[in-house]
């Protein structure tokens, strides 16, 4: 197996799953960080460059190519290219962001995507307020891209939504885990029954591996079950795992956003629309995709955490969490309302 990239979240976890199925495993990455040593067989190279990409196709062959770099629909067509012969079928790491009507509605696998052509460059598409990005526009492109050079039959196109796990470096979990072992009133988001379907990192490399040996292309949403898990449920595994003394007082959506809380960053995994844990996973069940218990995801990330000391130096985790200070106004402002209930 061939791994594009495969020293940071996703990536790590695909090898580290291929390692232990007994895979062979090529990476190719440019070599800035490299955590399996003497594992894997690494190739030093930037996607990026085409001499770097000619150079590895000359290493081949492999059985699949697992991409989880990919970010821009041009480079991702030249790389496939590259790599179609020497390559038995081509896994890539997609998104939800593809959809246009995420998070907005409800989503299968036959839900529109956006369009973006195969050869699109890094400007292609535009953000819109609470619809389509142009993350999700690159994406879609990047799919189209993989199918192109690789045909539908040979390509896999994998949507997760939220990932999570040891070693998230966007730090969506790990802040909470920080915020509930550092005790007192969490301001906690919503109704504790709302539902959520984030996806263990290592159950997505384990449905990846299982596609490739089974054989199975196409697009395939890969989430937890809709309805499987809640907001109070991960909450409560936080405390759990950390041992912390944390109370929570659920503040309704319309006070945080009255309050100018900004969703999924400043409270992570909270947004209000319909469809962003409504993503059906019926066709990944069928083919294989199996889901852990939120908390063993929380447990084994609060382990990770605790052994690593420092989580994450990403940029995307500067993003992430509301400050203390902004939390207690919001608390106290919630407090004097007087509709507080239970």
């Amino acid at each position: 197996m061939l791994v594009l990239g495969g020293t940071w979240f996703v990536g790590h976890a695909i090898v580290t799953t291929a390692l232990d199925a007994g895979w062979q495993v090529t990476t190719f990455n440019r070599g800035t960080s490299d955590p399996f040593m003497e594992a894997v067989r690494p190739i030093r190279g930037d996607r990026t460059r085409p001499e770097d990409v000619a150079t590895l196709a000359t290493a081949g062959p492999w059985d699949a190519v697992v991409d989880t770099s990919g970010y821009v629909p041009r480079n991702v067509l030249d790389v496939a290219r590259a790599l179609a012969p020497v390559v038995g079928c081509y896994v890539f790491m997609s998104t939800v962001s593809v959809y246009r009507d995420w998070p907005l509605k409800p989503l299968t696998e036959r839900s529109e995507v956006l369009y973006c052509p195969p050869d699109a460059g890094p400007d292609y598409g535009t953000d819109t307020e609470d619809g389509p990005t142009q993350y999700g526009y690159q994406k879609s492109g990047c799919e189209a891209a993989a199918a192109a050079a690789f045909g539908t039959d040979r390509a896999t196109l994998l949507r997760p939504g939220v990932v999570l796990g040891p070693r998230e470096y966007v730090g969506r979990l790990p802040w909470w885990l920080s915020r509930v072992a550092a005790g007192g009133r969490v301001l906690a988001p919503g109704s504790p029954d709302r539902t959520i379907q984030p996806v263990d990192v290592r159950d997505l490399a384990a449905f990846a591996l299982h596609a490739i040996t089974e054989g199975s292309s196409g697009a395939f949403n890969v989430c937890a079950p809709v309805d499987g898990a809640t907001f109070g449920g991960l909450l409560a595994d936080c405390a759990h795992a950390t041992r912390g003394d944390a109370s929570f007082d659920w503040v309704p959506d319309e006070v945080l956003l009255s309050q100018g809380v900004r969703q999924w960053s400043e409270l992570p995994l909270w947004r209000t629309f319909d469809g962003v844990w409504r993503v059906d996973t019926t066709k990944a069940q069928t083919a294989g995709l199996r889901c852990r218990p939120l908390s063993l995801t929380v447990r084994d990330t609060w382990r990770w955490m605790v052994e690593n000391g420092e989580v994450s130096n990403h940029d995307r985790a500067a993003e992430i969490g509301v400050s203390r200070a902004k939390e207690e106004q919001v608390l106290a402002a919630w407090h004097r309302s007087g509709e507080r209930t239970g």
